[in-house]
């Protein structure tokens, strides 16, 4: 199996970060949110819309960041984000505004006409954070959101996004292989051969854990329940 009897809840205003190796399910579980996967059992909502009743209005109120990169390389920073504003109902007129203050709240307004392929990795990752905002969704996804970008946007894709949840209310799903992006106040989720180890506020679970920090806290859950 790869995903075993996992629940689990994202709460507005918080960022619940899902820890855990590779391997352990994470990817799964969001292409199911997304509904790139499907299955007969289970129930997934959000903003309290089930995606096996209400699809459309599920996906309608959830902006996502996959790990692969997934920008049009030979169409402008712009374009691309008019493109999927207009997939996504919003008028031209605010789409262009919106897109305005989300590449100026980037640090990317200078770039608006340049091509995606002359960004550098770092800057690709913000247009795609901007974009999957667009439309201010309830729940912002996000799969592995700093895998293979520099130092520097790893520590604003961190920083932004807990900004996102703390000043917006909007709940955040971060999956995550390293300790050191999750924050003292987040919500979490350990998880490991598709099954939830534990869960709760990272505070708590460190607690149960009788470990001094969460790094040593992820340890002892993981030699608990190693990898087959």
């Amino acid at each position: 199996k790869a995903l075993d009897g996992v629940s689990l809840a994202a709460r507005p205003g918080r960022v619940t970060a899902l820890l855990g190796p590779n391997g352990a399910g994470k990817t799964t579980l969001f292409s199911l949110i997304t509904g790139l996967f499907d299955s007969r059992q289970g129930e997934i909502a959000i903003a309290g819309h089930a995606i096996r009743k209400a699809r459309s209005k599920a996906l309608a109120a959830m902006g996502s960041v996959f790990q692969a990169q997934t920008l049009d390389l030979d169409l402008t920073v712009e374009q691309n984000l008019g493109y999927f504003a207009a997939l996504r109902g919003l008028p031209r007129r605010a789409a262009r505004d919106r897109i305005a203050a989300l590449l100026d709240e980037i640090g990317l307004a200078d770039k608006a006409k340049a091509k995606v392929r002359t960004l550098s990795g770092g800057q690709r990752r913000r247009v795609e954070v901007a974009r999957a905002l667009l439309d201010r969704p309830a729940l912002l996804l996000l799969d592995e959101p700093t895998a293979g970008v520099d130092i520097a946007t790893r520590r604003w894709l961190v920083g932004h996004i807990h900004a996102l949840a703390r000043d917006h209310g909007m709940a955040v799903l971060m999956a995550t292989h390293l300790v050191d992006e999750v924050l003292p106040e987040d919500d979490l989720v350990v998880l490991n051969k598709g099954r939830v180890v534990t869960a709760g506020p990272v505070g708590e679970v460190v607690r149960q854990s009788g470990a001094a920090d969460l790094d040593a806290a992820f340890t002892r859950l993981m030699s608990a329940n190693p990898e087959p």
